[in-house]
């Protein structure tokens, strides 16, 4: 007899209750600068669970440059009429900024990784990938129907075994710049070698370094000292540093223009906003300028005021140097409470559950800005020592 899905799907709920791993979309009614007001509550809360790491979301100039535009859509895919002036300068203008030759762009980081992915391999080809990599490249390497293969996280010697494992075929070596659930840096200067090493081209989704990291907030490849030559493809997302919605592509000119002939995520999808471009080559301008540069220098500091702060109320966060400050909870009731106890405080952090994360590996995970007070930050090491007890599981 056929299963039903909705049978199937009542008891998939039934399941995700009992293991407190049920999704609730919180709806946000109001927000100033790090403050929000959520629908049902009387109250503001402080907000530690933004990837807005420099604040540019609500930025004068940003929002000047979304309200200048004459059209609220593109009307079309880019390869129909959805390729405006607003398009065009701002993937001149991210070239300029990654120094890499060619950009397309997607709507949003999750597309781009898929059809990036998509594009490039096939059947007989391999996709090596670090173990925590984003969901999109894991994704978009199942579907692209290759030999996929994962390494240790953050393991260059591991990646190198599994490219030596499948010498036939192309080959493509995959890693997040920064990981977004543990915010530590990948070792993209070992995997560079490894990848030239086997042959395979190396592609970096750089979402949560791009903007903060490098020489003008270029990204965590050039915080590694590396280029094109090095990397032939990198993902810019334009939802977290740059404070908007969408996603590039950048690298080596006929790579990109083969994504420009073949990506299905770019072909078979309406353009972006002309108006969210314009918005986004604003927040461009700003991160490569003087202001950016201050604004990376006051993150960097409320990054390292968080981490002193927290050792010092034995609070036993992972090992971060970036704005995404993870603290370990273990168990996924234990999380929950801990992020309802903070919310009672005046404080919105997510707690954050398998499969985000690994069986076990339940957290908080607090994002820190540019836009954040000192008073603020202490208030929520505060509230964290006085949800948690001062205590934390050591280690994921």
């Amino acid at each position: 007899m056929r299963e039903r899905l909705s049978d199937r799907v009542a008891a998939l709920r039934l399941q995700r209750e009992s293991a407190h791993r049920t999704r609730i979309r919180r709806i946000v009614v109001r927000r100033e600068g790090v403050r929000c007001k959520l629908q049902g509550s009387v109250r503001w809360l402080l907000n530690f669970c933004s990837n807005d790491y420099l604040g540019l979301s609500q930025h004068p100039r940003v929002l000047a440059a979304l309200r200048d535009m004459d059209a609220a859509g593109s009307t079309a895919s880019p390869l129909v009429c959805g390729h405006t002036v607003a398009h065009a300068r701002l993937e001149e203008a991210l070239c300029d900024w990654q120094q890499a030759p060619r950009a397309l762009l997607f709507s949003s980081g999750h597309a781009a990784n898929l059809a990036v992915l998509q594009a490039l391999l096939g059947k007989g080809d391999a996709c090596v990938q670090d173990r925590l990599n984003h969901a999109s490249l894991i994704d978009g390497a199942r579907l692209s129907g290759c030999d996929f293969r994962r390494y240790p996280h953050a393991d260059a010697e591991g990646a190198a075994r599994q490219l030596a494992a499948h010498p036939e075929g192309a080959a493509l070596l995959a890693s997040d710049g920064v990981f977004s659930m543990d915010g530590d840096l990948a070792p993209l200067r070992e995997l560079a070698v490894v990848a030239k090493t086997h042959e395979a081209t190396f592609y970096v989704d750089d979402a949560h370094g791009a903007g903060v990291l490098g020489e003008a907030g270029r990204g965590s490849i050039a915080a590694a000292g590396l280029s094109v030559a090095d990397v032939p493809l990198r993902l810019v997302t334009f939802g977290k540093a740059l404070g908007g919605a969408g996603a590039a592509v950048l690298g080596a000119a006929d790579l990109v223009e083969h994504l420009l002939q073949t990506a299905r995520g770019a072909i078979y999808s309406t353009a972006l906003p002309p108006a969210q471009a314009a918005a986004t080559q604003a927040a461009v301008a700003l991160v490569r300028g003087d202001e950016g540069e201050a604004l990376r220098a006051r993150l960097r500091g409320n990054i390292a005021r968080f981490r002193e702060g927290a050792a010092a109320r034995g609070l036993a966060l992972l090992p971060s140097e970036t704005a995404i400050q993870p603290l370990p909870a273990g168990d996924d009731a234990r999380a929950l409470g801990w992020s309802a106890a903070l919310e009672a405080r005046g404080y919105w952090v997510g707690a954050i559950r398998p499969p985000t994360v690994p069986e076990g590996g339940a957290r908080l995970r607090i994002t820190l800005s540019a836009a954040h007070a000192g008073g603020q930050i202490d208030g929520l090491l505060d509230a964290l020592a006085e949800s948690t007890g001062g205590q934390a599981p050591e280690g994921r």
